[in-house]
């Protein structure tokens, strides 16, 4: 009976122990979990400063892209860079100018044609006439030396008309030789900077008598800039000269078709 007693007693001082560490165990785990909870929650609410600091972020980027592109430009050195960039400025203004002109330039032939048809039959060719006067536009234009010589023959008005169009083709062309002059000048502006920048390489080596990197990093990365630079430049004019082309183009073939319709108009009413 009493051993029975010690081991009653023995097994319910390690049970009551085990069931103590589980607790603590327990409690422990609860107290790690609490922290990491807290800890989720402050970082979860990001501080003023944070805030402030995201707000601030895009206005810094660019920033510092407005700062790295300016330093790119004083780093390739004034002589060159100034050049392309007066290359780039006057380049986009003839650009802006021609297209501008041949905006102003296109006509709606089909309503002209109808327009200068309807005064043929109202008001004769004087009344014709006055509707070409009224209209701009090189194909008003060539309609109204037509118009101004149809006493003299029909044979002399197609002269006069195939003439008239090509001092017209010439005047919408008209820049378009110096934007190619400035798209062929502005790479070899800074292919020029990059062979500078290459001799002052070298300068620095034969001086310093070594091959070191850092010796040499400064002409090269003259010599880079310059190209890059002269290739943007010429890249730019070239998409805005194809776009001034295609547009000359198209107001040429439209001349070509409505003048034919024209001929055709005057030959009937000359009947």
């Amino acid at each position: 009976m009493k051993k029975l007693f010690v081991f009653l007693t023995v097994a319910g001082m390690l049970t009551f122990g085990l069931h103590t560490t589980v607790l603590a165990n327990v409690a422990a785990q609860e107290a790690e979990t609490e922290e990491v909870v807290e800890t989720d929650v402050v970082q979860e609410e990001p501080s003023p400063a944070d805030m402030m600091a995201q707000e601030m972020a895009p206005e810094t980027e660019d920033q510092s892209f407005h700062y790295i592109l300016k330093e790119q430009f004083i780093e390739g050195g004034p002589m060159f860079m100034s050049i392309i960039l007066l290359c780039l400025i006057i380049g986009l203004g003839l650009c802006v100018e021609r297209i501008i002109y041949l905006n102003l330039s296109s006509t709606n032939t089909t309503k002209l044609l109808n327009k200068v048809e309807d005064a043929l039959k109202t008001g004769g060719v004087d009344a014709a006439k006055e509707v070409c006067r009224n209209t701009r536009g090189p194909v008003a234009s060539i309609y109204f030396q037509g118009l101004d010589r149809y006493n003299e023959g029909m044979e002399v008005v197609e002269k006069s008309i195939v003439s008239y169009g090509s001092v017209l083709m010439g005047r919408l062309e008209m820049n378009l030789t110096w934007i190619s002059l400035f798209i062929a000048i502005a790479p070899m502006l800074g292919f020029m900077g990059t062979v500078i920048g290459m001799i002052g390489a070298f300068d620095a080596i034969a001086r310093a008598g070594d091959i070191s990197p850092t010796i040499v990093a400064d002409g090269i990365k003259i010599a880079l800039l310059t190209t890059v630079f002269g290739l943007i430049v010429a890249v730019i004019l070239q998409i805005f000269y194809n776009y001034i082309v295609s547009k000359i183009d198209s107001i040429v073939n439209t001349m070509e078709d409505s003048t034919i319709s024209f001929m055709d108009i005057l030959i009937k009413h000359k009947k």
